[in-house]
């Protein structure tokens, strides 16, 4: 196929496709040809979305709430945002102050998008999850990736905050519990971080936390606003419905911040994808609104699930673990494969060769570390049945053992 020169944009050049959906397609293109994979690529909750939330949404289309909404977002379901935030996070918004859009991803690249000058600059501690870089990219700014080690619990201290920082600054991006590595910060670390953005009032805060709900241990969330108040006009704490409540197809993500911003990413919104399916937003008011309950059981499965990855994966030799605090994800380092050989004569050299392998000699399908700013480690969910784990682990322990 011929391409015709300079028909796509120089942006274009920066944005790269997202390593875990290509590594999902993949997964998927193997088996249609027969193979049997595990797919532990993807991050989705393999639970259905609560009964509540679907008759919610049956009933909006019976009674005809098919029609366009205000572009971002009903007020009906800026109020059940407004409350959620009060309820659970100690922090008060206003009708003014929320955004709502068509999934955290639009959210996020909303704000980005309308607040980033050519070459300003974004702290992004790495490991990312991997769309963060390529959004800071598209509206123009420039990632600042700043390494967090294992030792470090894969968490930005306040020091390496502070060497980040430069007059061209103008976001810090958090993500707690993370993807890939379900690392939490804690109250003390983010007070730690919010004293040193005190020392930077040109430094804005990007707080994503959309794996709050999916805790272990009895590990307690904590989002920046809340533990430094004197940042409030400072940070946009975003959300959604997608991973707690099991609502990933119906694209609802949402955050509160400054009046500025908020009303700049409406604008843009509008002059895009104009406002949110009114059906999933009045699904989202009942995710909010409506029982909570279940989320505390279906973590405790999540739990379970965790602790059995980490038990087997760590049995695997040349492989470990960093216990998580929450999310659905694990982040082994596989570093003690590096340098070994395949049964067929190649030899494992880097992280993306380790998932290679695993996918090719096992069926399962995970993500490499590289893909995330930190090598080597790989990425896998135990967003899947308990079967499925036992099978993918029992395979990626008998690949593992023909490596010399």
């Amino acid at each position: 196929m011929t391409t015709i020169s300079g028909r796509l944009s120089t942006r274009m050049q920066a944005v790269l496709p997202s390593p875990t959906i290509a590594m999902s397609q993949t997964a998927n293109l193997l088996r249609a040809e027969g193979r049997s994979i595990i797919d532990l690529s993807s991050g989705e909750p393999d639970f259905d979305t609560p009964e509540n939330i679907c008759r919610a949404a049956k009933a909006a289309i019976d009674n005809g709430k098919t029609r366009y909404t205000n572009v971002d977002g009903t007020t009906d379901l800026k109020k059940a945002i407004v409350v959620k935030f009060l309820r659970e996070n100690g922090l008060s918004y206003r009708l003014d102050q929320i955004s709502v859009g068509t999934g955290g991803k639009q959210v996020l690249c909303n704000a980005l998008l309308a607040t980033l000058n050519d070459d300003d600059e974004v702290i992004i501690p790495a490991p990312y999850w991997v769309s963060y870089p390529d959004m800071v990219r598209l509206a123009g700014g420039v990632p600042v990736l700043v390494p967090c080690p294992a030792e470090d619990r894969f968490l930005i201290t306040a020091n390496a905050l502070r060497d980040a920082i430069t007059p061209r600054t103008k976001w810090l991006i958090l993500n707690s519990p993370s993807n890939p590595t379900g690392a939490g910060y804690s109250a003390a670390r983010l007070k730690a971080l919010a004293d040193v953005l005190l020392e930077h009032p040109h430094v804005m805060v990007m707080t994503d936390d959309m794996y709050e709900h999916l805790r272990f241990d009895g590990w307690e969330f904590a989002t920046i606003a809340a533990v430094e108040p004197k940042l409030m006009d400072r940070v946009l704490t975003v959300n959604g419905v997608s991973k707690a409540y099991a609502m990933t197809g119906w694209r609802i993500g949402y955050a509160g911040g400054p009046v500025d911003i908020i009303r700049a990413m409406a604008t843009l919104q509008s002059q895009s994808t104009s406002n949110p399916s009114a059906i999933s937003q009045a699904a989202a008011v009942a995710a909010l609104d409506g029982p909570q309950d279940f989320l505390v059981d279906r973590g405790a499965v999540f739990e379970q699930r965790r602790d059995l990855c980490l038990e087997r994966i760590r049995a695997i030799d040349g492989l470990d673990c960093v216990t998580p605090n929450g999310a659905f994800y694990l982040f082994p380092s596989c570093e003690g494969l590096i340098g070994r050989t395949r049964p067929d004569g190649k030899r494992i050299t880097t992280d993306t060769d380790v998932v290679m392998y695993l996918l090719e000699e096992a069926g399962v399908a995970t993500v490499p570390g590289s893909a995330f700013g930190l090598a080597p480690f790989f990425r896998l969910s135990f967003a899947t049945s308990t079967e499925n784990l036992e099978q993918a682990c029992d395979r990626m322990a008998t690949a593992c053992a023909k490596l010399t």
